[in-house]
């Protein structure tokens, strides 16, 4: 017998610019690693931030991962290894990349401005020193007995980003979109024999979810366990296979799959940020980069302003109200 474990985290919540990038990572786990913890179960493959060894691939929080001042290479080689492997063994574009993790959602990039798919992978790292991770990433889960399973991502763009403002008039509701997105998916795509167990980092400081995982998930009965700032813990009644769902705070730092989760939104979302920026400085010359957070966002807003006239791209295209 075995279990489904399935992180889910963000990345670009707190922007005014660029995508909300949301992913869940499926891993299958015996029996014997129930509640196990997977940093320790795949040492000395795998080591979080700041750990001494020789561990060569690095799995934890994406803020931790990845810093502007350092670019874009220990996160890309550690998402491709651990979950991407196939992105290394041939040339691929971002447009297969974002096909292959959130095939539901290229429709929208494709209506982005800025989006061209045409960045190869890897950008930053070395192809040559991605295979050798992904083989040494491989070779422990296998000993362990994990199977990894659906890996995929929801990107909501500001068009929609706008859209469901105005029809929930609510931030939160941007979240419980990609989220119910993903519920579903993964319900569909792995609820067989097998239960599943969401693991969820918290939604800001929200504590009740039963409303919007029954809407989510309407073929069971939600059951609330635990509703707390420190965690909030539901089950469904009725489903087929068995489904539990926990959200807790910092759940990216206490969860493998949900650091990866972590890592995998961070890194998507990081690859349309150089398009984006990529398109804006060909038509503003010497224009800085932006990672689209508030403050900065506003300064490169007023930079594009007169482009967008130019180019006949309404604001809110590009620019999400909250």
């Amino acid at each position: 017998m075995a279990s489904w474990i399935i992180g889910i985290d963000e990345a670009g919540y707190g922007p005014n610019l660029g995508p909300l990038v949301m992913t869940s990572v499926a891993c299958r786990v015996p029996d014997e690693l129930g509640g196990a913890d997977l940093w320790q179960a795949l040492r000395p493959a795998v080591r979080r931030c700041g750990e001494s060894g020789n561990a060569p691939l690095l799995v934890d929080d994406s803020k931790a991962v990845y810093g502007t001042s350092q670019g874009l290479k220990a996160l890309e080689s550690n998402v491709l290894a651990t979950l991407a492997a196939w992105a290394v063994e041939r040339t691929v574009s971002l447009a297969d990349y974002a096909v292959r993790m959130c095939p539901g959602c290229v429709g929208d990039l494709d209506g982005e401005s800025w989006y061209t798919g045409t960045t190869l992978l890897p950008a930053e790292s070395e192809r040559d020193a991605v295979g050798p991770l992904a083989s040494c990433f491989a070779s422990a889960c296998a000993g362990r007995g994990l199977c990894w399973g659906l890996v995929r991502s929801v990107l909501v763009c500001p068009p929609r980003f706008n859209a469901l403002l105005d029809k929930w008039e609510s931030k939160g509701a941007v979240l419980a979109h990609g989220l119910t997105e993903l519920l579903r998916v993964n319900v569909r795509e792995l609820g067989r024999d097998d239960p599943l167990h969401f693991l969820i980092d918290k939604h800001g400081g929200r504590n009740t979810y039963a409303a919007m995982l029954q809407h989510a998930l309407p073929d069971g009965m939600v059951i609330a366990q635990q509703e707390s700032a420190a965690r909030s813990a539901y089950r469904f009644l009725g489903s087929s296979p068995e489904v539990s769902v926990t959200f807790q705070p910092r759940a990216d730092a206490e969860h493998f799959c949900v650091a990866l989760a972590s890592m995998a939104s961070k890194y998507l979302r990081e690859l349309l940020m150089l398009e984006f920026n990529r398109f804006w400085q060909s038509h503003v010359p010497g224009l800085k980069p932006t990672a689209g957070y508030p403050r900065d966002a506003t300064r490169y807003l007023a930079g594009i302003r007169p482009a967008l006239a130019k180019l006949n791209i309404p604001e809110s295209a590009v620019w999400r109200r909250k």
